[in-house]
């Protein structure tokens, strides 16, 4: 495997001409990419991460509204009881 940026690729095309010529602009030109896709990455990761801690929060909440329904609904059994 060669080396990121020394040339042209076995992806099926080339990189786009400063990655065909190789050399310093072109491993310059693949460490941009990566970290360009290393941060798409973690803030695709942030973003899952924070939509799942917010269903979270949600279905504690309706656990929360759901116990104090249960609490209301016995209270009242207990008083039919009587």
């Amino acid at each position: 495997m060669s080396e990121a940026g020394s040339g042209a690729g076995k992806g099926g095309g080339s990189g786009g001409a400063i990655r065909d010529a190789g050399g310093s602009f072109g491993k310059k030109e693949a460490a941009q990419e990566e970290q360009y896709f290393r941060k798409l990455q973690a803030k695709q990761l942030k973003d899952m991460k924070d939509g799942l801690e917010k269903e979270v929060k949600f279905h504690e909440e309706q656990i929360k509204a759901h116990q104090e329904a249960l609490k209301r609904h016995k209270a009242r059994l207990d008083k039919l009881d009587d």
